[in-house]
């Protein structure tokens, strides 16, 4: 047993060996266990410094050496301080007016809430593209921004807000400085505010369902209010469509056609009124008369046309020869 033990420990050092050499991944775990004291001395300096974590300012300070360095192969150039602000204006600008246009898509009040923004994001893509780099070597900021590469990030954000704007046909609410709403718009938005006011008071608390319920008391007392709303923005479509053939749009701005679009609703839909017709006298008269024209004619032809007797015709008889023989001797 004593001179059979040193073989059997030698004969698994010997198939650890083995396997080992043949094949270093496929060693079991226990015979590369001897060799980690060793394996830690030797690497313990490298792991160490694997181990530690590279610092936030250690990986700042490599980035800017990187950029810093001369000769650089592909170096490419930073932007001028100068173009950096009016790049960081302009993403603010249209996170701005984006989050402007959302919260007013519904009911759509973009060209009333929303102008101020559109304007300084005008303002701003203007600065961008006449500035130019503090540097004489550097590219200016319109060519660095928005000209450097395919996608055109700047540009395509700012073709979508000017499609979108005039899409609204927002100009056609605004002064001509776009500084403000123009006067029309305002009188239309306040007669507006009074047809809801007028609705909601009148509804004594009833809730607004699409079917048919007593809403008479709405309908009596906004039929003035709703009238004059109504000829408002009939008289602003019909002088905006004058001005459609010097070449503006002849469609009313957003706000207007979907407030009145939504008093419409509620008006015909909702509380079932109707507006009658001041013209309804004239053209049932109207109406009648062409009616009765016909009748009129038929009638009076009727009357005043002659009588035609039937005359019977009689056969004649055969004249006699003497009668032939005078008729002769006269005609001879």
């Amino acid at each position: 047993m004593i001179g059979g033990a040193p073989r059997r420990r030698w004969g698994r050092s010997s198939t650890c060996r083995f396997r080992f050499l043949g094949a270093a991944a496929m060693a079991p775990v226990r015979c590369l266990l001897p060799l980690l004291p060793a394996l830690a001395l030797a690497l313990g300096p490298v792991a160490g410094e694997l181990r530690r974590p590279l610092a936030l300012g250690e990986a700042e300070e490599l980035a800017e050496e990187l950029w810093g360095a001369e000769g650089l192969p592909g170096d490419l150039p930073e932007l001028e301080p100068e173009c950096r602000r009016l790049l960081a204006a302009f993403a603010e600008g249209s996170a701005t007016l984006t989050g402007c246009l959302g919260r007013r898509a519904r009911p759509v009040r973009l060209c009333q809430d929303c102008h101020q923004h559109y304007r300084r994001l005008l303002a701003q893509y203007g600065s961008i593209a006449r500035a130019v780099g503090n540097s004489s070597e550097s590219h200016n900021c319109a060519k660095s921004i928005l000209t450097s590469d395919r996608l055109q990030i700047v540009v395509t954000l700012s073709e979508f807000f000017n499609e979108t704007w005039e899409t609204a046909n927002c100009a056609n609410c605004l002064k001509n400085s776009s500084e403000g709403l123009s006067n029309s718009t305002v009188e239309f938005l306040d007669l507006f505010n009074k047809s809801l006011t007028c609705f909601e008071h009148n509804l004594q608390g009833q809730a607004i369902d699409l079917s048919p319920n007593n809403y008479t008391e709405v309908c009596k007392n906004c039929n003035e209010t709703y009238k004059m709303l109504n000829d408002l923005y009939n008289n602003l479509q019909r002088m905006n469509r004058q001005g459609g053939e010097s070449g503006h749009s002849a469609h009313l701005c957003i706000d207007v056609e979907d407030a009145m679009n939504i008093t419409r609703k509620l008006w015909s839909r909702t509380f079932n009124c109707s507006v009658p017709c001041s013209d309804t006298v004239p053209v049932i008269a109207v109406s009648s008369f062409i009616l009765f024209l016909p009748v009129v004619f038929y009638l009076s032809s009727f009357l005043h046309s002659k009588q035609k007797k039937r005359i019977l015709i009689l056969p004649k008889r055969i004249q006699s020869n003497a009668s032939l023989v005078n008729i002769q001797e006269k005609y001879s």
